[in-house]
C-alpha cells in the first residue's frame, strides 16, 4: 500500500494533479471562513459558542457549506445551489422533451444542460442568499435561542448593504462552481464531489471533539467503533451491485465481424446516492418552515397545528419525525430511481446492437426483466439509505450529539462514495502508466 502511494507522488503528471487539487480545497476552505460584508464578526463567533447550532434543512446546507453557513462567509451558500440546479435539470429530463434530446446527442446536447445547470444555479443562489440574509437580519439564523447576540448578527441592515451581501454570496457560489470545473478539468475526481467532500470532512473533528467533551473518552471510543463498522457496512453495500448478463450475437460488416461478446449490465444495490435523503430532510422542513412564520403575537395563544408540529416534527429524536424520515427516503429512492433508469431505453439499445440476456426475449420481455430486477434490487438499497439516514437522529436521542453526528446520513454516503470513486480514477492513472494501481 505504502509503495503503492509512493508511485502516486514518483509519477509527474499525477503529483501535478494532486498538487493542484489540494491548493483549490485550500482556497475553498480560506473562503468558508472570510465574513461577508457587514457581518458582525464577533457576535456571530459568541452565537456559535453559545447556542447549538441549527436544525432541519440549514443543518444540511450549514453541513455541505463546511459550517460556513452560520459563519455568514463569502462562501455560506456552499456547493447547495449548484447540487439542486444539478437534481433540478435531471428531473426536468422526464418532463421537457428538450431536456431528454439534448441528453441524448451525446458531448455537444450535455455541454448545453451543463450551461443550463449554470445558470440555474445562479438564480437559485440569487434567491438563497436573500432569504439567508433577511433570516440573518431578523435574528432568526439560529433560532429562537435568547441570546442577544444572535438577534444583531450584521453591522448595517439599510438595503444597498443588503444587496451587496446578497451580490457578494452569489458570486461565491460563482467562485464555488468554477474552483470544481477547474478541479474536474485539471485535478483529480469530480471537482463538485471533491468540493463537497472537503466541506463534510472539514466538521468531522469539531462533532467528533463536541462528543469527548460532553459525554466522555468511553462514549468517544464507542462512537469511534461504531463509525469503523458503518464505515465498513458503507462500503460493502456502495460496491454491491447485481450484474445481469448480456451476450451479443456475431454480425458480419462489409468483411469484419462484430459481436460475439459476453458483458453484463451493473445495477448497484444502491443506485440512487444521497439525493433521497436531501429530498426528504427538505420535505420534512417545510411543515417547522410554516410553523415558524405563523407564530402568534405577543398575548395570543399559539395555535394547536403549530404546537403539533413543533412537538413532533421539529426535533429529529422524535419516533414519529424518524419514521416519517425513513418512509420518506424509501419512496424518494424508488421515485429517484424509476426517472435515472429507464429499462424500455436500455432493453431497446440492447436489441438495437443484437445484445440478449441469455433466456429472455429482446425487446418488452427485455424491459420488465430488467424492471422486475430493478424493484426488487431497489428495496434493500431504500431501506440501507434509511437506516444510514437515521444513525444522526438516533444518536441525538442517546449520546445527545448534533444532526451532524459524522458517522450517519449523507455525510458518510458522500464521504465513502467520494473517497471511492476518487481512489478508483488515481488508481486508473497509475494502470495506464504500466504501475500495478492502489487497489488489488
Amino acid at each position: 500500500m505504502f509503495s503503492a502511494i509512493a508511485r502516486v507522488f514518483r509519477t509527474p503528471d499525477l503529483r501535478r494533479k494532486i498538487a493542484f487539487t489540494l491548493a483549490i480545497i485550500a482556497l475553498y476552505r480560506l473562503g468558508a471562513h472570510i465574513p461577508a460584508p457587514f457581518v458582525d464578526f464577533p457576535n456571530v463567533q459568541e452565537c456559535l459558542r453559545q447556542s447549538a447550532g441549527t436544525e432541519g434543512l440549514l443543518s444540511l446546507v450549514n453541513l455541505f457549506s463546511g459550517g460556513a453557513l452560520l459563519q455568514l462567509s463569502i462562501f455560506a451558500l456552499g456547493v447547495m445551489p449548484y447540487i439542486t440546479a444539478t437534481i433540478i435539470v435531471q428531473l426536468l429530463r422526464v418532463v421537457i422533451p428538450h431536456f431528454e434530446t439534448l441528453y441524448k446527442e451525446g458531448q455537444s446536447g450535455q455541454a448545453k444542460l451543463t450551461q443550463y445547470t449554470r445558470y440555474l444555479t445562479i438564480a437559485l443562489a440569487l434567491l438563497q442568499s436573500t432569504t439567508l440574509v433577511t433570516v440573518a437580519r431578523s435574528g432568526q439564523l439560529f433560532g429562537t435561542t435568547g441570546i442577544p447576540a444572535c438577534e444583531q448578527l450584521l453591522t448595517n441592515d439599510v438595503w444597498w448593504a443588503q444587496l451587496l451581501m446578497i451580490i457578494t454570496l452569489t458570486a461565491g457560489t460563482g467562485l464555488i462552481m468554477w474552483f470544481a470545473e477547474l478541479v474536474t478539468e485539471r485535478g483529480i475526481g469530480n471537482g463538485m464531489s471533491i468540493l463537497i467532500f472537503t466541506s463534510i470532512a472539514a466538521a468531522f473533528p469539531a462533532s467528533m471533539w463536541a462528543i469527548w467533551q460532553s459525554k466522555g473518552f468511553e462514549v468517544f471510543l464507542l462512537v469511534l467503533a461504531v463509525g469503523v463498522v458503518v464505515v465498513a457496512l458503507v462500503v460493502f453495500v456502495e460496491q454491491s451491485q447485481r450484474r445481469i448478463p448480456v451476450q451479443y450475437a456475431k454480425r458480419m460488416v462489409g468483411r469484419r465481424t462484430y459481436g460475439g461478446t459476453n458483458t453484463y449490465i451493473p445495477i448497484k444495490v444502491n443506485m440512487a446516492g444521497v439525493v433521497p435523503v436531501i429530498f426528504a430532510s427538505s420535505l420534512l422542513y417545510i411543515p417547522a418552515l410554516i410553523a415558524q412564520f405563523n407564530q402568534p403575537q405577543a398575548g395570543e395563544e399559539v395555535p394547536a397545528w403549530v404546537v403539533w408540529i413543533q412537538q413532533y416534527l421539529v426535533r429529529g429524536d422524535h419516533p414519529l419525525y424518524m419514521l416519517l424520515y425513513f418512509l420518506l427516503i424509501v419512496g424518494f429512492t424508488y421515485f429517484y430511481v424509476a426517472i435515472t433508469f429507464n429499462p424500455v431505453e436500455v432493453a431497446d439499445n440492447m436489441k438495437k446492437y443484437g445484445g440478449f440476456i441469455p433466456g429472455i426475449r429482446a425487446g418488452r420481455p427485455t424491459a420488465e426483466y430488467l424492471d422486475y430486477v430493478l424493484t426488487r434490487i431497489t428495496l434493500p438499497g431504500s431501506m440501507y439509505l434509511g437506516l444510514i439516514a437515521l444513525l444522526p437522529l438516533i444518536a441525538l436521542a442517546t449520546v445527545g450529539a448534533n444532526q451532524n453526528f459524522p458517522f450517519g446520513g449523507a455525510s458518510i454516503l458522500i464521504i465513502v462514495g467520494v473517497g471511492l470513486e476518487t481512489v478508483k480514477q488515481i488508481d486508473a492513472q497509475l494502470q495506464q502508466r504500466h504501475y500495478e494501481g492502489l487497489l488489488r
